[in-house]
């Protein structure tokens, strides 16, 4: 699954307070336009995040690099960095004894 589909919003972004806008896509072959847009949303790098308030100007700017950035609101941008944190988790160790088994006596 490409990140794109991974990040896609499905709920309305004019409700939350907070947009997390990530580039998904990279700039090299973009329009000057866009790359002048991603500039003012202080997006340089591929994966990068950043939070921006949801103002009419922002979302604008988001309407005019919509294939190269996805848009999450808090509550699905904390659900995704909780989910990445908990797959990072440190695991228990496994533990392998070498000691070799001891074989049955066999009484005959």
């Amino acid at each position: 699954m490409s990140a794109f589909n991974a990040f896609k919003a499905n709920v309305p972004v004019a409700w939350s307070p907070n947009l997390y806008i990530t580039l998904v896509r990279g700039i090299p072959g973009t329009r000057r336009l866009h790359r002048r847009t991603l500039e003012a949303l202080r997006l340089t790098k591929c994966n990068r995040t950043v939070m921006r308030w949801n103002t009419p100007t922002v979302r604008g700017m988001i309407q005019q690099v919509k294939r190269l950035v996805v848009v999450e609101t808090e509550e699905m941008y904390n659900a995704r960095k909780q989910k990445e944190a908990s797959h990072r988790a440190l695991r228990p160790p496994l533990v392998i004894n070498h000691q070799p088994i001891p074989a049955p006596e066999s009484s005959a």
